[in-house]
């Protein structure tokens, strides 16, 4: 099969963790210290089921995504990345990267050794009352010895920052984000904390015990996030996402943001894949039990599927790829739809939002915090 533009990665759901944070709506599970060996083992067949029926294509990054993976002992990570590249392919050089909590520290040089090549850590926080607020376990100095772990094997290192939390002053905000702009890794991905339906901290908003960013503080903690950043040499090369450097931004993430095409394997694992001329995509059963008996009877633990038309793929390259610096390819949204609203983008130009070239669509600085907004007109 040709090269997919946008490229082509795998996601695989590990959905368990050791508590859930109250601020989480992911697809997961507490882990009771059960044994999770048919999990394991269905997520293994659904890699090859999935394999039978788009074929080998040479997938440029693996996302072991969570839920908490860096639960899983060293040999089994080793054994999904050895099954991903026995059905599916791995190019050579292909970014393989693991979601760890800094608990599971003492364990991050075997997962390297596993093949690991980019560790996500979650340390959320790097003040004592954020991580009891967001329900973290490990401690601030924790959290930075799996920061040191984790470089010392020579895999890139990427940390995950949640600001504005309730409580959280801007001078909190600019030495907590100084601090980790110097700890000397290569990528930060720092998202305003969102109330999301259905998690505890969502009933504690309606109960009045917490109290949840307005959007004037928000663009005010966007802007200085942006500006601390720009001055240490990360520039945000997506809405959340910063990086030293082009080789260490997200390879996985990016293959979303240009809408690339990528397997979704585990427990309510989403993809997008290219099949007969479409663009198709699968959702799999949120249960492990469901997935694992879908798997079982048919292969695959997709619960459904669906065909996206022109108008849906259109949707989702706009507003996917309007959270990057790079914006979205013109020529490819015109191929599509015909391209954005035009009486929409002029007035968004006029307004100072967005940038309009010959080759793309980009949002300027004072348009990226309202994106979402921003794409919605433009597909109007």
């Amino acid at each position: 099969m040709g090269e997919v533009v946008g490229g082509f990665g795998i996601y695989v759901h590990w959905p368990y963790c050791s508590a859930i944070c109250p601020y989480c709506d992911f697809n997961v599970r507490r882990d009771r210290g059960g044994d999770h060996g048919d999990l394991l083992d269905a997520i293994v067949a659904d890699l090859s089921g999935q394999a039978n029926r788009i074929g080998t294509r040479g997938a440029r990054s693996l996302f072991i995504g969570g839920g908490t993976p860096s639960l899983l002992q060293p040999r089994d990570v080793a054994r999904l990345i050895a099954a991903a590249r026995a059905a599916v392919g791995l190019d050579e050089d292909a970014e393989i990267s693991l979601e760890c909590n800094p608990e599971d520290r003492a364990r991050f040089a075997d997962f390297h050794a596993a093949g690991v090549t980019r560790f996500s850590l979650g340390l959320q926080a790097l003040r004592a009352p954020g991580l009891l607020l967001l329900g973290r376990r490990h401690s601030v100095r924790e959290g930075l010895e799996a920061v040191e772990r984790a470089a010392a094997t020579g895999a890139r290192v990427s940390i995950d920052l949640i600001y504005g939390r309730d409580g959280q002053s801007t001078e909190d905000w600019r030495g907590e984000l100084s601090e980790a702009l110097a700890l000397g890794i290569e990528h930060l991905s720092l998202y305003q904390l969102t109330i999301e339906a259905g998690t505890p901290f969502a009933r504690a908003v309606a109960r009045g015990r917490m109290h949840a960013l307005d959007a004037e503080r928000g663009a005010d903690l966007y802007a200085l996030t942006q500006e601390l950043c720009e001055a240490a040499g990360f520039p945000g090369y997506e809405i959340s996402n910063h990086a030293r450097h082009d080789a260490a931004q997200s390879r996985h993430n990016l293959v979303y943001w240009r809408s690339g095409d990528w397997i979704g394997v585990g427990p309510g694992a989403h993809g997008r894949i290219t099949l007969d001329g479409g663009r198709t995509a699968t959702c799999a059963y949120a249960d492990p039990q469901a997935f694992a008996r879908a798997v079982a009877e048919r292969g695959v633990g997709w619960e459904r599927t669906e065909a996206l038309d022109q108008a849906a793929i259109a949707a989702e390259l706009a507003l996917m790829g309007l959270r990057l610096r790079e914006g979205v390819d013109r020529r490819r949204w015109a191929a599509l739809s015909g391209g954005p609203n035009a009486a929409q983008l002029a007035q968004l130009i006029a307004d100072g939002f967005v940038i309009a070239t010959e080759d793309a669509i980009r949002l300027t600085p004072a348009g990226r915090p309202l994106a979402d907004r921003i794409a919605a007109a433009l597909l109007a």
